[in-house]
């Protein structure tokens, strides 16, 4: 992490769990735990059914509350989906954008995902990018060469000055929900590439205050390791986002670096 350019954020992605009342629960619990001085931030990626009663729950505390997804439509005969205008209305500040499952149950492309990056952010919302490889794809040695296409392909016609608003969370398919984590070192060569490729894109003032999150099975065990890496700037946590006392065990290994 490097807190004197940019961001660390740690983000749960609670997937298809909790229901509005479980929610409350949660906010509850986890808000008697943050520590009272602030380092990094937090955001709390929820299901849509459960996004006002996150939002009320939160209100008045450091954590933003997130969606899990959206339609990059502003309106129309789409049943089933939900604008980025909805989001916002909302008071949602964070959205998962090309999560591999959604990518791989839901058809998502890197097309889509690009026409979902300029959806969030034509109404101030936050995007954290998902981008990622495949066991396959890292064994035949693809790895790079499929991140450097899929970072590309998100921030297509995303200005210059809308790129700081991105988040790029590093997720390798194979380790997600499967309890496999990459190394500190995997992990933080990909997230460096991914910061290079920003920078030819970008250039390296804007670069550097770009915030790249790892994700795949991050835990309280491993987080403190992973996050001493110069460019893992946080994680994007799927299972121990789910326990309010294991999200804040990361929290603390994020202010601990």
């Amino acid at each position: 992490m490097n807190r004197r350019y940019r961001k660390t954020i740690i983000a749960g992605n609670w997937k298809m769990n909790k229901t509005p009342s479980e929610t409350k629960a949660f906010a509850e619990e986890f808000k008697a735990l943050l520590p009272k001085t602030k380092w990094c931030d937090v955001v709390v990626c929820v299901p849509f059914i459960d996004v006002p009663a996150a939002v009320r729950a939160f209100k008045d505390s450091r954590v933003a509350v997130g969606a899990e997804n959206l339609y990059f439509e502003k309106s129309g005969a789409f049943t089933g989906e939900v604008s980025a205008d909805m989001l916002a209305d909302l008071d949602v500040r964070y959205v998962i954008i090309g999560h591999s499952e959604r990518r791989q149950y839901f058809g998502e492309t890197d097309i889509t995902v690009n026409k979902k990056v300029h959806a969030a952010l034509g109404v101030g919302l936050n995007p954290i990018i998902c981008v990622g490889e495949s066991l396959e794809q890292r064994e035949m040695g693809v790895t790079m060469d499929l991140i450097a296409l899929q970072v590309k392909s998100a921030l297509a016609g995303v200005a210059p000055e809308q790129v700081r608003k991105c988040v790029i969370a590093y997720e390798p398919i194979w380790a997600i929900g499967t309890g496999k984590t990459a190394t500190g070192e995997q992990a933080a060569e990909v997230c460096s590439f991914i910061r290079a490729t920003i920078r030819g894109l970008y250039g390296a003032r804007i670069a550097r205050g770009v915030t790249i999150q790892y994700g795949g099975s991050m835990n309280p065990g491993n987080a403190a390791e992973l996050l001493s890496h110069e460019d893992i700037d946080g994680g994007l946590i799927g299972g121990a986002a789910l326990k309010p006392d294991q999200l804040m065990a990361i929290v603390h290994a994020a202010n601990q670096n």
